[in-house]
């Protein structure tokens, strides 16, 4: 059996309801796929099989969750609708499939991931361009620099400062949000300069 002590790691680091749940699951995982591949995904404790994920399991401040890569695959597009995963907040052992159970949905979802090709991402249509206000046009037309900035920025950088403006309700807001961002722009900033380097 092969452990990554990253996870040794995270499961000493979880609440203590939620330790045995962790453990369970990792050795049910093990037991029903011998050759399984322990590793972190997302910061959390993932199942590899050939490089192919096979279900993640994390821990939160009140309850652990379950979540088998392709579940919808496995239970028919039955998930839970209040956590991450499958099967809900867990917060005790009861809360699994029983062993027999959860085995066949382990070996189900290490043949689906050997045999069956991933699902298709499903293409949404692009999103028409932002729209500039006048207001903003007005105000980036008397700072020919904060111009430059907006329009060097790549499409995403753009809508950012474009819908924030546009979705401000009031004058105010907006006239604000205008004042804020020439400045930014006018210093070379995205909208979200204040998260970039945390």
């Amino acid at each position: 059996m092969s452990r990554d002590p990253r996870v040794d790691a995270y499961v000493a680091r979880a609440a203590p309801f939620a330790r045995p749940i962790l453990e369970h699951i990792r050795a049910r995982v093990h037991a029903a796929v011998p050759d399984v591949v322990e590793t972190l995904k997302w910061s959390a404790p993932s199942f590899t099989r050939d490089g192919k994920i096979l279900l993640m399991m994390a821990a939160f401040k009140k309850h652990a969750a379950l979540n088998f890569w392709r579940g919808q695959e496995l239970r028919g597009g039955e998930a839970s609708g209040e956590a991450m995963g499958q099967f809900g907040k867990l917060t005790s052992l009861a809360d699994l499939p029983g062993d027999d159970e959860f085995d066949r949905l382990i070996r189900q979802a290490a043949d689906l991931a050997a045999t069956a090709p991933a699902p298709r991402k499903v293409k949404h249509e692009p999103k028409p361009p932002a729209e500039l206000h006048p207001d903003f046009a007005k105000a980036l037309a008397a700072n020919p620099r904060a111009k430059a900035t907006l329009d060097a920025f790549p499409p995403s950088a753009r809508r950012d400062y474009l819908d924030w403006i546009a979705e401000a309700k009031q004058d105010k807001t907006r006239a604000k949000r205008i004042a804020d961002a020439v400045q930014w722009l006018g210093e070379g900033k995205r909208r979200h300069w204040k998260y970039e380097n945390c």
